[in-house]
């Protein structure tokens, strides 16, 4: 295959993530391990069109996500994961990629006329979008956290303020992979709830102080020696981000250490090519967020009174990290 053609299969690739998308807003693969089998009877019981059903269902066995015999269609081991049912469902993942399918069509109009500031909040509002948000950062996250968690040298350190710590991947990573850390989790409250239930079914719940408020409005718990903001500078602008470090600046104890986790950009900003591509979802998502180059969060954290800049660890995935110190 060409460059030609290995680009044409790029711009029809939305045609698959169509048919995903729609079988997770239909929530077809917990109905299919439901032991609804037929497209005639999810049809039926549904009020839906049996012929669309049907077709949508085929492509998706030649996906590898359905098997078919006969008119009966069963779950694959990959379709298994998007059911509702499997403990480690990766379902929230789609239903926020359907979210972003709806942000993405925008995007036109936006290069046209820039962003719109006044209708795009910061962070997902709604209660049903903030979860399943929250739910697809666990299932890409949890993999990638213990292997940052394994790559930094924390043993310094005795107390982790984990800032916007949604339901707890990476204190949890942080906490398993050094035994003499306590953690603070500051998120919103029904974030919060969130967390507990997943740090008390890992046995953490004892070495966590939960948190509820809104790093935009509140300050931050005092007195910790090591603070962690993951993935969160990509959905601001570089003032907001300015004053975030300054309110962890305030909160941090001094010699503390500040962690980011986020892409951090080559100074042409082509690289990773992830990265790039998420600058662009920041774009259709948010007021004011981006992807930074090194350069930029350096100069933002020294603007904040840090010292000592550094990019402790670099990658493709959203994997970089850079750490600064709170002088003593």
């Amino acid at each position: 295959m060409n460059g030609k053609d290995d680009f044409m299969a790029t711009a029809r690739g939305f045609m698959q993530s169509r048919i995903v998308l729609s079988a997770a807003e239909l929530d077809l693969f917990t109905k299919i391990d439901d032991s609804w089998d037929s497209a005639e009877k999810i049809a039926a019981k549904f009020g839906w069109d049996k012929r669309a059903l049907e077709r949508l269902m085929d492509c998706l066995v030649t996906f590898g996500l359905l098997k078919k015999k006969g008119k009966i269609y069963s779950l694959t081991e990959e379709g298994a994961v998007y059911s509702a049912k499997n403990a480690e469902s990766s379902l929230p993942m789609l239903l926020h990629m359907k979210r972003l399918w709806e942000t993405w069509s925008g995007l036109t109009d936006i290069i046209k006329r820039g962003p719109d500031s006044e209708s795009k909040p910061p962070v997902p509002m709604d209660m049903d979008v903030r979860k399943a948000f929250i739910g697809a950062m666990h299932a890409i996250g949890k993999n990638l956290s213990e292997q940052i968690a394994a790559s930094l040298d924390l043993s310094a350190y005795r107390s982790l303020l984990d800032i916007g710590g949604a339901s707890g991947t990476y204190t949890s990573a942080f906490l398993k992979r050094n035994p003499k850390l306590r953690g603070v989790l500051f998120d919103l409250p029904d974030v919060v709830s969130m967390a507990r239930e997943r740090l008390s079914s890992e046995g953490l719940l004892e070495r966590v102080d939960l948190v509820a408020g809104d790093f935009y409005t509140d300050e931050l718990p005092k007195g910790c020696d090591l603070a962690l903001l993951s993935a969160i500078i990509h959905q601001n602008g570089y003032k907001q981000n300015v004053e975030l470090f300054e309110k962890i600046y305030r909160a941090l104890a001094p010699g503390g250490m500040l962690l980011i986790r986020d892409h951090i950009m080559n100074e042409e900003r082509t690289f990773p090519p992830q990265g790039a591509l998420f600058a662009v979802n920041m774009l259709v998502n948010t007021r004011a967020g981006d992807t930074y180059t090194f350069k930029e969060v350096e100069e933002a954290l020294v603007q904040a009174g840090f010292k000592e800049p550094r990019l402790l660890r670099s990658g493709e995935k959203m994997d970089c990290v850079v750490g600064a110190v709170k002088p003593k």
